[in-house]
């Protein structure tokens, strides 16, 4: 065998994309920046950087959500934690033709947490927003502001962002996941909200109910109510210790 030789190999260069999803005004949203240098100047595009020299991929995500949303990623070791939102590693991209200046390979994170406010990229409240999910996969027209010319997503983040949807919704069948998108106190009401957010269905509160309250470890009560949706108060909840649902939330076929 020929010794090693890293000169034999072309350089390139990994980056990480960020699928950041919330729920704002009853429907999945994700983070989008405009970019505002070449390539694709102008266009839509998930958040995400080139990753340093010193840093792994995880920290690297971090670092990027930290910057994009001054979210800090959720500590397993401390559950507690006020401010987390839930970051997974979602899949890598490598196509050689997907960044024009040189080959990037992109590690794309997921990344889940509950009712975020306006986003602000580096200072410059035009250059981010949060945009529904179905406007920014819309594969006929892309998307645009208002007073924008209607383009696809930058690179092949439409892919990525569709897998990251994808994703979300697969998980939240078997898994309780769900809550990383509510308050850390959150009725029933507001559950299904997200679920019928980020499936795109509307689901029977009546069965809905019953489904997650009888579900073991799903939800433990808050010993408290609300009436913050209006009408009689509302138990509160908490996400319980489960992170597998049995028997799974499936998903109703439309």
């Amino acid at each position: 065998m020929s010794p090693y030789d890293p000169s034999a190999f072309p350089p390139f260069a990994v980056t990480v994309d960020l699928v950041v999803l919330t729920v704002r005004r009853h429907a999945l949203c994700a983070l989008v920046v405009r970019r505002g240098e070449p390539p694709f100047q102008g266009r839509w595009a998930l958040p995400g950087g080139f990753v340093r020299g010193d840093e792994d991929l995880a920290a690297a995500a971090a670092r990027e959500l930290s910057e994009e949303t001054g979210l800090c990623a959720h500590d397993p070791a401390s559950p507690g934690a006020a401010n987390g939102a839930h970051l997974e590693q979602l899949a890598t991209y490598g196509d050689p033709k997907r960044d024009p200046r040189m080959r990037v390979v992109s590690v794309a994170h997921l990344v889940l947490a509950p009712d975020l406010p306006a986003p602000r990229a580096g200072g410059d409240a035009n250059s981010a927003r949060w945009a529904p999910v179905e406007e920014l996969l819309d594969r006929d027209s892309g998307y645009a502001r208002e007073d924008e010319q209607q383009a696809p997503l930058a690179f092949d983040h439409a892919l990525i962002l569709a897998d990251g949807v994808e994703r979300a919704r697969s998980k939240i069948e078997y898994s309780s996941l769900a809550t990383a998108f509510c308050p850390p106190e959150f009725t029933v009401g507001e559950l299904r909200r997200v679920y019928e957010a980020v499936w795109g269905v509307a689901l029977d509160p009546r069965n809905f109910h019953r489904k997650v309250t009888g579900t073991p470890g799903f939800l433990v009560p808050a010993g408290g109510t609300t009436t913050r949706q209006g009408g009689r108060p509302a138990q509160l909840f908490r996400a319980g210790g489960a992170t597998v649902l049995n028997p799974p939330m499936l998903r109703p076929e439309v």
